[in-house]
């Protein structure tokens, strides 16, 4: 997908200059060019505060059209899952494209050595999730903590967090929730 593209149809689709949108999301005028440009890749908390300030979830800005449907979906098939890339992370949000979700419930798949990103994440709500193969390194505020498959967390979110895998070879995989439902 073309993060810079589609960042550019939004912010014009709202109305925005990328003045505007830089200044409301904190950023400055170039980071807003740049990502436009394709100069840079953001990083998937750079890309969250970017957003901020259309406002814009994570989820709205990457996911197609969905159709509208007669009738909610109750079930999910891996095979119809489109999962999101950022930073080379895979998260598969489950439920996508149901509306008015309260919570984003994730499948998400770190490779080696990727994390998300140097900026640590903070937004409103709480994060829960359990580690399902891999070593996962969690920070939250000053605490560093490394979960093993099995091991699972909890937190508020509006402490800043990190999420990392440090492992040379090995992905780790977890199964999260979020909430509000930004992703």
């Amino acid at each position: 997908m073309d993060v810079g593209s589609r960042l550019k149809s939004i912010r014009i689709m709202h109305n925005l200059s990328q003045r505007e949108l830089a200044k409301r999301a904190g950023v400055t005028n170039s980071t807003i060019s740049m990502i436009e440009k394709n100069s840079v890749s953001p990083s998937v908390s750079s890309l969250k505060k970017v957003l901020s300030g259309i406002p814009m979830s994570l989820v709205t800005f990457f996911s197609l059209d969905a159709d509208d449907q007669e009738s909610e979906p109750v079930v999910f098939r891996n095979s119809e899952a489109v999962p999101m890339e950022m930073d080379n992370i895979l998260i598969n949000v489950i439920g996508l494209n149901k509306p008015n979700r309260g919570f984003s419930f994730m499948d998400e798949l770190y490779p080696p050595e990727s994390d998300t990103g140097s900026d640590m994440l903070c937004h409103d709500g709480e994060e829960a999730g359990i580690v399902i193969e891999g070593t996962l390194e969690l920070t939250v505020g000053n605490d560093v903590y490394q979960l093993n498959p099995g091991d699972s967390y909890y937190f508020d979110s509006t402490k800043p967090h990190r999420f990392r895998n440090l492992s040379k070879v090995n992905n780790c995989r977890l199964i999260s929730c979020t909430t509000p439902a930004n992703f």
